[in-house]
């Protein structure tokens, strides 16, 4: 009777207590409340230290799992292959790690790795590449050795090597296949202009042209001290893993030599509208847009705020609401801009609709841009998108690794890590004249390029409940598809 009775009072208690918690829960999603959200960016000098050879090393210890990951980032990539040996970057990104190292054969590396259950993996891109190496706390000792000889001994072994390389050129001949490959290829030349260094693609007879030696020089000429940034994340004691990363990383030689820097674009885009026929899809895609800047410009804030109140902000954003909400025209539409940090980006408007829509789809759009420029954003769209830009900021810190690869990376590149700290501010100082001003400023729809590829029958002949046709936005500039494995301009007897 006695245990009865203390179940009934203490359902009681939890009855009343429920019934104060449920009398608080608000009435409607506008009368929540919530904590101010404070969040301090981490100090990047406290996690920074220097390597007998002078590497920077950025470490954030992290003890929730018993888990290490080194990340060697370098500077070099894609912009520094040279002519006729396109395709030298991918090839070598991926066999150096799957082609063995030192004295491990391929199918040895990876048998060492498993046992050890640890991850690396390799990858160079377009300015910069990594080598990353992920393993357990009480393996690192055993695993740095291997990663050493990963990043100045491998082996491009002859099978590898050949696999990778067939494995790119099957990849090339789908280059046509999906609308959306041929709209991107097409984008960037259209942007920065054929001879830019981003539009030196592989063809097949680059790729055949590559040679294990080409790809051991490459990436010879990137892992040195003077041209690497190592991050550190995981659990870890600061003594033991400064001792371990001097004994390994930190015997890699002094160099004076640098890599070269990236190029800059000198292409001047010729406005108008560049139509690319692919009769057997039944959407459109269309892109219009221009060349931007480079992170750190001015006005960066301002225009990252303008483009997401455009169409950067998902459904929120103008282009969205308009072209896939209101007219139903397309089921993904809205626009970008690109801040990268060593060569400028650029802004971009996008959609995909049926054929004979297109062009009533980009008459909205068109007018949605220039609209930017004319009018005031609301107060309500300034604050929607500020808001997003200020409450998703912490996720860049959201883990060790991300922070102290965020800050690795700025010292690689060259970005300030003032960048982080002042960020927030120049988000929350943008007034809507900002926004009007760069709009005015620093878009220019009259110079635009227009780019659309479909079934160009379809896409001519409009749609009758808009009066858009493609002809009304500038001169029709009729670009063939390119031969997948030799990017030649196809005619059309060989399509």
């Amino acid at each position: 009777m006695r245990r009865l009775n203390i179940i009934a009072a203490t359902l009681l208690i939890l009855i009343a207590s429920a019934g104060t918690s449920l009398s608080q829960i608000a009435k409607r999603p506008e009368q929540l409340k919530f904590p101010e959200l404070s969040f301090t960016v981490p100090d990047a000098g406290s996690m920074r230290f220097e390597l007998a050879n002078g590497i920077p090393v950025y470490a954030k210890a992290d003890t929730q799992l018993p888990l290490v990951t080194v990340t060697v980032l370098f500077r070099g990539g894609a912009y520094m292959e040279p002519a006729g040996k396109e395709g030298l970057a991918s090839i070598a990104g991926e066999v150096w790690r799957s082609g063995g190292a030192g004295d491990r054969t391929a199918q040895q590396l990876d048998e060492d790795l498993d046992y050890l259950a640890a991850d690396l993996s390799t990858s160079i891109g377009d300015v910069s590449g990594q080598v990353r190496l992920n393993v357990l706390s009480k393996d690192l000792d055993t695993a740095m050795p291997i990663l050493m000889d990963v990043l100045t001994a491998p082996r491009f072994q002859a099978d590898r090597f050949a696999k990778a390389k067939d494995d790119l050129i099957q990849e090339m001949k789908k280059r046509n296949d999906d609308s959306a490959n041929i709209e991107r290829r097409e984008w960037d030349r259209l942007i920065y202009g054929d001879g830019y260094w981003i539009n030196h693609l592989p063809t097949k007879t680059s790729v055949d042209a590559i040679t294990d030696a080409d790809c051991k020089s490459f990436v010879t000429s990137l892992v040195k001290a003077g041209n690497v940034v190592v991050a550190v994340a995981g659990n870890f004691e600061e003594p033991a893993l400064k001792n371990l990363l001097d004994r390994t990383l930190g015997a890699l030689p002094k160099e004076t030599a640098q890599v070269p820097p990236v190029p800059q674009p000198d292409h001047v885009q010729e406005p108008g509208v560049y139509l690319i026929d692919k009769p057997d899809v039944n959407q459109g895609r269309v892109s219009v847009g221009q060349l931007g800047f480079r992170l750190g410009t001015p006005d960066e804030a301002s225009l990252r705020v303008m483009n997401d109140i455009l169409g950067g902000g998902g459904f929120t954003s103008r282009i969205t609401k308009s072209v896939r909400s209101d007219k139903g025209l397309a089921y993904s539409a809205g626009s970008y801009m690109t801040f990268p940090v060593t060569y400028p980006g650029f802004f971009r408007a996008l959609f995909q609709s049926k054929s004979r829509t297109c062009a009533g789809a980009l008459g909205i759009t068109m007018r949605l841009i220039r609209g930017m420029g004319e009018q005031k954003v609301s107060a309500s769209e300034l604050e929607t998108a500020k808001s997003s830009f200020l409450l998703t900021f912490p996720r860049r810190f959201e883990s060790a690794e991300r922070t102290a690869t965020l800050f690795a990376g700025d010292e690689l590149l060259g970005r300030p890590h003032s960048y982080w700290t002042s960020y927030r501010q120049r988000i929350a100082a943008v007034t809507a004249d900002d926004v009007l001003r760069v709009a005015k400023d620093d878009l220019h729809p009259d110079r635009m390029v227009i780019l659309v590829v479909g079934n160009s029958e379809e896409i001519l002949k409009g749609y009758p409940d808009f009066p858009d046709k493609l002809g009304d936005f500038g001169p029709i500039h009729k670009v063939p598809l390119r031969d997948p494995l030799t990017l030649a301009p196809l005619t059309e007897e060989g399509k």
